[in-house]
């Protein structure tokens, strides 16, 4: 595999650090969203990417849909939150215990007997020839495999990720909660190695599973890696796509001059960023640009129209009457 193209657009990325906290955030909570609803439709949930960010994002429940598939949400949620965590301090080596308390994070709630915990029975993938190690080994294999982590320094941060995912998942120390577990582990190496979360959509389910299953019964890996590269070139799309939106709003406000996004206006004028929608909506407040992601910017002498506005309602003077005080 050539890995060239992700490392170009990788090291575009780096050029933008430090990343804006309200883009970094904006970023975090889409593909939180975006992972849950995807991971979790791979392994059957029902929930829709719109029910998926109800449930995660605003605490609601969905119709229908059965407490499993909420917790499978909320958990996964909660798991890529606690992955973020470990993003920060990248000296710190990945152990087994961080990957037996991914997986205590996907199962809680769900299968409490079970979480954080290998299997010590024998499973078998619904619909697969391939053939899965005995529980007995399953100790033994996680402890080379969390020794082969700490050794695999010398190939490229994206097949390292894809390969950690293969072998977890061929392993599969756990009774449930396999996949889910090896995609998170996935996203936290390619994070810690400065790329974006791969997702892997629910219409390449059966791409990802049939490769994966091709490589497990001794064929070539040529695939799935091509399908992860493509799952991560994907991500680092949208942050380039992002970060050059952000780039040109700054270039412009510089070119245009001295401009004020709404909350700075807000800020500075002592008013709720509403109440200035809501003056800008009845044409009391002017908007001078929009920028290229659809900011309004004004210009500072609305600072001065804003004073005249509020003098003007404490005359009780109706907003239809200050439009037109303003006009003359």
């Amino acid at each position: 595999m050539n890995y060239l193209k992700l490392t170009e657009k990788k090291e575009e990325i780096d050029h933008y650090r430090p990343f804006p906290l309200t883009l970094m955030r904006n970023l975090e909570d889409w593909f939180c969203v975006e992972l849950t609803y995807t991971s979790n439709a791979i392994e059957g949930n029902t929930l829709t990417r719109q029910e998926t960010a109800l449930v995660i994002e605003k605490g609601l429940t969905v119709g229908g849909k059965t407490l499993k598939e909420h917790l499978e949400a909320t958990n996964h949620a909660e798991a890529f939150g606690w992955i973020l965590t470990l993003i920060e301090n990248k000296s710190l080596s990945l152990t087994e215990e961080d990957i037996l308390y991914i997986h205590s994070l996907i199962l809680k709630g769900i299968d409490e007997a079970n979480a954080g915990s290998y299997r010590n029975v024998s499973v078998r993938i619904s619909g697969s020839r391939v053939v899965l190690p005995n529980s007995y080994k399953v100790p033994e294999l996680m402890t080379e495999f969390s020794t082969w982590l700490q050794m695999a320094k010398n190939i490229h941060p994206v097949e390292r990720a894809a390969e950690a995912h293969y072998r977890l998942v061929t392993i599969h120390p756990f009774i449930d909660g396999n996949g889910r577990t090896a995609r998170l582990l996935m996203n936290l190496l390619l994070m810690r190695a400065g790329y974006p979360p791969a997702i892997i959509r629910k219409r390449d389910r059966l791409a990802y599973i049939t490769s994966l299953e091709s490589a497990q019964l001794g064929g070539s890996k040529e695939d799935y890696l091509k399908l992860i590269s493509k799952a991560v070139d994907r991500s680092l799309d949208i942050y380039l796509k992002a970060l050059r939106r952000e780039e040109n709003d700054i270039n412009l406000e510089k070119e245009e001059g001295i401009f004020l996004k709404i909350g700075d206006l807000a800020k500075q004028s002592n008013e709720t960023v509403s109440t200035l929608r809501h003056w800008t909506k009845e044409g009391l407040l002017e908007v001078s640009e929009k920028t290229p992601s659809g900011y309004q910017l004004y210009r500072p002498e609305m600072l001065e129209q804003i004073q005249k506005i509020k003098l003007l309602k404490k005359e009780r003077f109706t907003l239809y009457e200050i439009k037109n005080k303003l006009i003359k």
